[in-house]
């Protein structure tokens, strides 16, 4: 377990990222996939659903003891509010109303955030559109992981630590590696957080905010949804930088597995992703892909060739002028 990390920098790469030309490829040969371009009406009932399931779950936890709140909180609520986080990235992409019904969708995604217990949605829908125009790019995709987070979590206890801690990560990285000013609706989001944390606790006690927090830690952390995280961009053959699941974990996880077709297709809500790769399956069925995200984390935290660090990066033109 002391064994450190092959790696000792990111994969510094000088080409555009792959998404934008297959885009173009598929497009021209294979236009009707436009159609799929239209927003899920299935979306928000799927959200409202699986709010009011954990709103249930408040309510039902209120008794328990904390060893068995625990169990349930990493078993059943883990994975509740880590799909709640991928509908919010769904809900990002205008997905459950369309682009010209912006404000909905912003709502919507504050909505999906009430059980997941600190604010987020906002925050993330403000920097996730830079995860897509600039892929990998230094300075701009707060996906990729710092330097210092490479160069510390080099040996499989330490990467083990730091799938455990992901969710800090992903929530304090933005601000090192690319601070933004803070906007109207992160205000307006954190608001609504606090009021629907206060009622709960009012209403219920302790037990049920417990509850909901550790869902999202736990379930962001090391478990097996997780995977996803490391699987969808780290690289494990070199030359790729995007990777597809197509695995039964999609269909909670509103088809996040089909990345490859999300990065080529940003538009398309992850329920219409598996038509993308049935209409263009020569674009897709060749590419590698994984076939467990618990063996991805597994992989991760034992094969010194994965870290941090496996990641592409790229100098964007704004980024070196500061723009």
């Amino acid at each position: 377990m002391g064994n450190s990390a092959g790696r000792s920098d990111f994969e510094w790469v000088y080409t555009d990222q792959p998404h934008t030309q297959r885009r173009k490829e598929i497009l021209a040969k294979y236009p009707a996939i436009k159609a799929l371009m239209r927003p899920d009406p299935r979306l928000k009932w799927a959200v409202l659903a699986l709010v009011l399931m954990q709103l249930l779950a408040c309510w039902l936890v209120r008794g328990l003891a904390w060893r068995w709140l625990l169990f349930w909180a990493y078993a059943f609520g883990g994975c509740v509010n880590h799909s709640l986080t991928l509908a919010i990235h769904d809900i990002s992409h205008n997905a459950a109303f369309g682009t010209g019904c912006a404000a909905r969708n912003r709502w919507l995604a504050v909505f999906a955030n009430l059980p997941v217990g600190v604010p987020y949605a906002a925050s993330f829908k403000k920097y996730h559109v830079d995860h897509h125009r600039y892929l990998g790019g230094d300075g701009l995709d707060v996906d990729v992981p710092t330097r210092l987070e490479g160069w510390f979590f080099c040996t499989p206890a330490r990467k083990l630590l730091w799938l455990v801690l992901q969710p800090f990560f992903y929530s304090l990285r933005p601000l090192c590696v690319h601070p933004k000013a803070v906007t109207r609706m992160e205000v307006l989001n954190t608001l609504v957080q606090l009021a629907a944390d206060v009622a709960i606790f009012a209403l219920w006690g302790l037990k049920p905010m417990v509850y909901l927090l550790a869902s999202s830690l736990l379930g962001l952390g090391l478990h097996p949804i997780s995977g996803h995280f490391v699987a969808e961009h780290y690289m494990f053959l070199k030359g790729h930088e995007t990777y597809s699941y197509y695995g039964p974990l999609n269909w909670i996880t509103f088809n996040v597995g089909y990345h490859v077709e999300h990065h080529d297709f940003p538009s398309i809500p992850g329920s219409s992703l598996p038509l993308v790769r049935k209409m263009a399956p020569e674009y897709y069925d060749h590419l590698p892909q994984h076939h467990s995200w618990v063996k991805v984390l597994w992989d991760f935290v034992f094969e010194d060739s994965l870290g941090p660090y496996a990641r592409v990066k790229r100098v964007y033109r704004l980024a070196k002028d500061g723009l």
